[in-house]
Parts: structure tokens; sequence; C-alpha cells
């Protein structure tokens, strides 16, 4: 079974699962799907809004495909989930590309 049909039937099980969501989205990002990356980003942020490395990664492909209105939001939504789940290494990185934004 390759990694997107074990990640979905985890999914089946259990759809709010963080990791495997998150990583069903890395791998559709890693084949180039990026729009279902997206949509599966999304998916993650409606079940686990505090999950930072959702909104990191999403940012990033929105930075990507020049979609930099989308890029912010999705920004500053980790800026608030990374201060309020205490963890300071993300609030650096996403600030840092809020900062680099066009």
């Amino acid at each position: 079974m390759d990694k997107i049909a074990a990640l979905t039937e985890i999914l089946t099980q259990d759809p709010a699962n963080p990791f495997a969501r998150y990583g069903l989205a890395m791998e559709h990002l890693g084949k180039g799907d990026t729009e279902t990356a997206l949509r599966e980003f999304q998916t993650l942020r409606e079940h686990q809004p505090d999950y930072v490395p959702g909104h990191q990664m999403a940012a990033q492909t929105l930075i990507k495909l020049g979609r930099y209105s989308e890029a912010r939001e999705r920004l500053e939504a980790g800026l608030a989930a990374a201060e309020k789940t205490g963890n300071g290494h993300a609030l650096s990185e996403l600030s840092g590309l809020l900062a680099d934004l066009p």
C-alpha cells in the first residue's frame, strides 16, 4: 500500500488525526499536487486549528504559488496558534516569512 492510501485509510477511521492529515498533505505536495495538498491543509486547519506546521506549510506553498494574500492569512493564523501553544521557534519562523512577503 502506498503512503497516500495508508494515510487515507487512517483518516477514514479518524478524520481529525493531525499527523495523518499533515502527512497526506505533504505526500500530495511531494507529488506536485499542490491544490490537493492545500485542500488537505485546510481540512487539517478545520479539525486542528492550533496545528502550527499545517499553517506554515500551507503558507509556504501559497507563497511559492504567488498567492500572497492567502499566505498572509495563513501566517497570521499560524502566529496565533504558535502563540497559543507556546511554540517560540514557530513564532520566529512564521514572523520571518510574514516579514518577507511582498
